[in-house]
């Protein structure tokens, strides 16, 4: 135990110190407002970012090479989910409009939002054009990047998905890649509610036992950093009507979930110019700690949400501990399960725990995470003179949105790791998690 901790700390104050060398997340954000959605950023907004370094991969040890593929994906951009999510702000500006408490700027406002609310009918929930366009430039580059295994004649693709069609399309989208590339492959597609328990696995209770502790001190966080002030203003022309009439803070919260998701869609409607700089980063600090505390690492909520994805984590280890040929296994589904999914496997800096909300950016950024078609890769590799591979022999390495990423085991071979080191390490803490789970229900 020691000896985890101390490789730990050594892991943290080496990402820390890197961390000081880096821009912080205000600077991020005022050079690419885009990031502010956080689980709605645009995959090739943040991928084209930084493409060179995106690309780099390291190249296998020598002797070695890459037989096998573990996988999950979120899908990809969609329109916003639930009935209202539209309609909660076109409402309060409707009125506004047939009393005549509407600003030019907010008479423009309601105008486009009118007009993208048309689209929506019968939409809510679903992949966009801009989301399949993200799965297929996903599934291209793993052809690119690992032709040994999706180039090899009649490789084997076992492709599963949630029974939700934005997820299904999104396999849909990067199976054909991988097919255009290597048309003797064999992809086996699921969709199931037996699928479920692993693919999109429910909080089970974990939110309702722990989540009421931090709801004071959520609040605070959001009353600290909503002011909703200026784009009052900005949009009616009678603050008092305004203050009598509409809860000020919920719309600014609701009217920026439309404006930053308008990055799904192929549309030239812009709405975030209504918010500036400083409103945009508390918007997005606000999102930022929910995420944390809701399926995070996070203090406040025991550190135990990453755990809601205990069983999608055994069957990516059954799964690999099976595999003997080579072949992928290509998991599709949802932002509330990579999320907690990269925090349980400590992917780089995503297992940190932060005690106070206010210094969640400064350790933890949702941007970095779970984009729309977020992604985990963990790439499989074998000695070259082995037919089947030998577990003592095994080397792994984990990609996030296909950046390299550190694993929570030690390495001197950076980013490539032991594969029995990294499973030990992740079955040893699913196994302490299981016993707390039982001493608490005695």
């Amino acid at each position: 135990m020691m000896m985890k901790t101390t490789l730990f700390a050594a892991a943290l104050a080496l990402w820390c110190t890197a961390a000081t060398a880096q821009p912080t997340a205000r600077e991020e954000l005022r050079a690419n407002k885009f990031l502010a959605g956080g689980n709605y950023v645009d995959y090739d907004r943040q991928y084209n970012a930084d493409a060179p370094t995106v690309r780099q991969l390291t190249k296998a040890p020598k002797g070695y090479k890459p037989y096998y593929m573990s996988h999950y994906g979120r899908h990809g951009s969609r329109w916003l989910i639930g009935r209202d999510d539209y309609m909660r702000v076109i409402r309060p500006m409707r009125k506004a409009r047939q009393q005549n408490k509407l600003t030019r700027e907010g008479e423009e406002t309601l105008r486009r939002l009118e007009l993208f609310n048309k689209t929506t009918h019968n939409r809510l929930g679903d992949l966009s054009t801009v989301g399949e366009r993200q799965h297929h430039g996903i599934g291209r580059r793993l052809t690119q990047n690992f032709p040994e295994i999706f180039k090899k004649r009649g490789v084997t693709v076992d492709a599963r998905s949630t029974v939700v069609n934005r997820c299904i399309l999104s396999m849909v989208a990067e199976c054909e890649e991988l097919m255009a590339a290597n048309p003797t492959m064999r992809i086996h597609n699921d969709v199931s509610d037996s699928l479920q328990f692993y693919l999109n696995q429910p909080w089970d209770g974990l939110v309702k036992k722990y989540g009421g502790s931090a709801r004071a001190e959520r609040d605070a966080f959001h009353a600290k950093h909503t002011h909703p002030e200026r784009l009052c203003q900005q949009l009616f022309n009678d603050q008092q009507w305004a203050a009598d009439s509409i809860e000020a803070g919920r719309f600014m919260r609701h009217l920026f979930e439309i404006a930053i998701n308008m990055q799904s869609h192929d549309v030239d409607i812009d709405l975030l110019h209504l918010f500036n700089d400083d409103e945009i980063y508390d918007q997005w600090r606000l999102r930022n700690a929910d995420w944390y505390v809701d399926y995070g690492p996070s203090p406040l909520s025991g550190g135990i949400m990453p755990f809601s994805q205990r069983n999608l984590l055994r069957n990516i280890i059954e799964t690999a501990d099976t595999t003997t040929l080579t072949q992928a296994t290509m998991r599709f589904g949802h932002e509330v399960c990579v999320m907690p999914l990269a925090c349980l496997m400590e992917l780089d800096s995503c297992g940190v725990a932060v005690e106070k909300l206010d210094d969640v950016e400064y350790h933890w950024r949702n941007y970095r995470i779970f984009p729309m078609a977020c992604n985990i890769q963990l790439i499989f590799y074998k000695p070259k003179k082995q037919k089947t591979p030998n577990v003592d022999d095994v080397l792994v390495k984990a990609l996030l949105n296909e950046r390299e990423v550190s694993l929570p085991v030690a390495t001197d071979q950076f980013p490539y790791y032991r594969w029995k080191d990294v499973r030990r390490y992740w079955l040893n803490k699913l196994d302490s998690y299981t016993a707390r789970e039982q001493r608490e229900l005695k």
